[in-house]
């Protein structure tokens, strides 16, 4: 039983601040008291992720105190991780897993063969080994997971496709944590939201969610205490805009998808400066783009799952970079059960048979690759160039039109100094051309450095900025920065002094949730026998995110299970398979 989730700051001057150092040869966190060139090392004997603190520590022992007081400071661990076995989400997620463990295992396991190793192609492989089946993962890059994947530059530094958030509302992606044994690769931080405040150049704004309250209650209790975002005039018309989705449940959420968030807020009477304040803040958060494009589904969604569970608006960071500290045990999983994972796999041509089931992949270096089922994995945008002409105006396909991917573009820039105004948290920017940002130094144990910050941020709309050069990605960012960290940075870097940066654009990520995609969004079995669709595209019930990836891959890898019968009998039918060329 968790018996210490971690240790604020204390700050002598009255600031909180909340800092954690990880010594990576100690294995071990610190404790850092700044006075000069102290350091006060704890937590030696306690278990990681704060369950149990044991070391017993004397402060200035000894000492005698100074004429001039400096802030005591004490940095924090990473909070435990929160109780989310009995939640009912997690409890479904839980269930559906165990469906694959479970179910009857086949005389001869199905070879499924699919294209994208991302998290809906991984996780449908996963699941279908749980079931006894030999999944062949094929993935057209040279790194493992998709929009979740990373890269190592020349000074061994990692950068990454996007800045990625574990919230507890993620009860299929926590499941999998949770079976690959790797829980403790989640760094939990404390239940807020922390908001920048764009008139207070410097400051912040935080919705705190007490753990002494339950759901719905904590959540009304953070939006009720924060004064300085909402007034209560605004808070009160807020509440009454939302007492639809209290009274309807789903089926009132399901049908807001005609309208834009914009839209929706007119008519509940919700005022504008909800809009300015919150909402697009929370809009780019969630999809990149704008409230006056974004469907209000997807916000009521969100609200859904961080009003109704306590913990489901608390987030976590990846300990690392997400191929090696994920993508990883869920392929060792896979290949341990007889499975295949290949990389630099792309597939060029869906070769069809003549009564138009898919025949083989054919891949770019020229090798074919059969099996008893075939599944796409990949973003919607790549399954659209990669559909064979006689599918595509087939009903469930033609559909796809509609879902087009949003363009995102992920900052990395590394300073040559540790920024003072950041935090052990996710940041939303509240800038027009920022979304969330966070210092990774900071909040993940891999990236830490006591020296320097290195700031991963969103760049959201991208639209009109995925054509430009690196540099006037970054020159933009730092203009943008200069009005979050007045006294440390500055356009022209004379404060704050640029030593390398990143940039990762990603044409085509996410689905666009604009109004009436819901419709579009195909089943994970399709109409063609032994063709099967994974992807956050896919219908499923939590929209573009990671939490969507992966069950959508599992509700593929449920369907194939269910239809193992008819597969095999479609197979016994069918004319010998090609063999599979390496």
């Amino acid at each position: 039983m968790n018996t210490i989730g971690s240790i604020s700051t204390l700050s002598l001057s009255g600031t909180v601040q909340r800092r954690y150092f990880w010594d990576p040869n100690l294995q071990r966190y610190s404790l850092g008291i700044d006075s000069g060139c102290r350091i006060l090392k704890a937590f030696g004997n306690s278990e990681f992720m704060g369950c149990h603190l044991k070391s017993r520590v004397s402060l200035f022992k000894g000492t005698r105190s100074s004429h001039k007081v400096t802030p005591l400071q004490v940095v924090c661990m990473d909070y435990p991780r929160p109780e989310l076995e009995n939640t009912v989400n997690f409890l479904e997620a839980a269930q559906l897993s165990s469906f694959f463990r479970n179910c009857a295992r086949p005389s001869k396991g199905l070879e499924v063969v699919i294209a994208g190793a991302g998290l809906a192609g991984l996780s449908t492989a996963k699941y279908l080994a749980d079931a006894g089946h030999k999944p062949i993962l094929l993935e057209a890059r040279d790194v493992l997971g998709g929009k979740v994947a990373a890269w190592k530059d020349e000074d061994g530094d990692w950068y990454e496709t996007g800045l990625h958030i574990f919230f507890g509302a993620y009860p299929n992606l926590q499941n999998l944590f949770g079976e690959l044994g790797i829980n403790d690769r989640l760094q939990w931080k404390e239940h807020s939201m922390i908001f920048a405040v764009p008139n207070k150049p410097g400051e912040f704004s935080r919705f705190d969610f007490p753990e002494f309250l339950p759901a719905p209650f904590n959540g009304i209790w953070a939006i009720l205490k924060n004064n300085e975002m909402l007034t209560w005039p605004e808070k009160v018309r807020f509440a009454i805009g939302l007492l639809p989705v209290m009274v309807g449940g789903q089926a009132y959420v399901e049908a807001q998808d005609g309208l834009t968030v914009a839209e929706w807020m007119k008519r509940q009477g919700v005022p504008d400066r909800v809009n300015d304040e919150v909402f697009i803040a929370m809009s780019k958060a969630l999809n990149f783009i704008n409230p006056d494009e974004l469907s209000m589904q997807c916000i009521l969604i969100a609200l859904n799952r961080f009003l109704q569970e306590k913990h489901g608006s608390k987030m976590a960071f990846l300990d690392g970079n997400p191929p090696e500290r994920l993508c990883m045990p869920i392929v060792d999983h896979i290949q341990s059960l007889g499975g295949e994972v290949r990389l630099n796999s792309r597939i060029q041509k869906v070769e069809l048979n003549s009564d138009g089931t898919v025949k083989h992949f054919l891949l770019s270096n020229g090798s074919i690759i059969s099996g008893d089922v075939y599944v796409i994995a990949t973003p919607v945008d790549i399954l659209k160039l990669l559909l064979p002409q006689e599918w595509r105006e087939i009903s469930y396909f033609k559909k796809l039109d509609k879902l087009v991917g949003v363009p995102v573009i992920n900052v990395h820039i590394w300073f040559d100094r540790k920024l003072k105004h950041t935090y052990d948290h996710l940041l939303f920017s509240r800038s027009p051309l920022l979304s969330v940002y966070a210092d990774m130094s900071v909040t993940c144990k891999e990236y830490y450095d006591p020296n320097r910050s290195m700031l991963e941020l969103v760049f959201a709309p991208a639209e009109e900025w995925i054509s430009c050069s690196d540099k006037e990605i970054i020159d933009a960012t730092m203009k943008e920065l200069a009005k979050l960290f007045p006294d440390e940075i500055a356009a022209d870097q004379s404060k704050a002094k640029i030593l390398k940066y990143h940039v990762v654009k990603t044409p085509r990520s996410v689905y666009k949730t604009v109004p009436n995609c819901e419709p579009c969004r195909p089943l994970q079995r399709s109409p063609i026998e032994g063709f099967y669709l994974a992807g956050d595209y896919t219908k499923q019930k939590y929209l573009a995110s990671m939490e969507g990836a992966v069950l959508s891959g599992k509700l593929c890898a449920q369907a194939i299970v269910q239809d193992y019968d008819f597969l095999v009998a479609r197979n016994q039918r069918s004319p010998p398979a090609e063999m599979t060329l390496a």
